[in-house]
């Protein structure tokens, strides 16, 4: 409640801002660091390329998303998910314009 107080109040909390700017400066140099080593962060694709192609390749060759599933060992919800993001459509359900 004094003014000597506040005052270190103020200087510990710039203090504190301070050394989180050195931080997020430190991390972004460790990201571009890892990047041009060719890292790349994040969580690893739960189904590669290659086996994509062929889940999508089984389901236009009219197999269902549980029989695709247990062929290929992946759960529903990876499927769909992958599926997902690569913007894959069964041909059957695609609206007409």
């Amino acid at each position: 409640t004094t003014p000597q107080g506040e005052f270190l109040f103020h200087v510990f909390g710039a203090l504190a801002q301070f050394e989180r700017s050195l931080i997020q400066e430190r991390v972004q140099a460790g990201l571009a660091a890892a990047a041009r080593r060719g890292r790349r962060g994040g969580r690893p694709t739960a189904i590669d390329p290659e086996k994509l192609a062929a889940v999508t390749a089984a389901l236009e060759g009219g197999a269902t998303k549980a029989a695709v599933c247990r062929t290929f060992g992946i759960k529903r919800s990876t499927l769909i998910d992958s599926l997902a993001r690569i913007g894959w459509s069964p041909a059957g359900s695609r609206r007409e314009a």
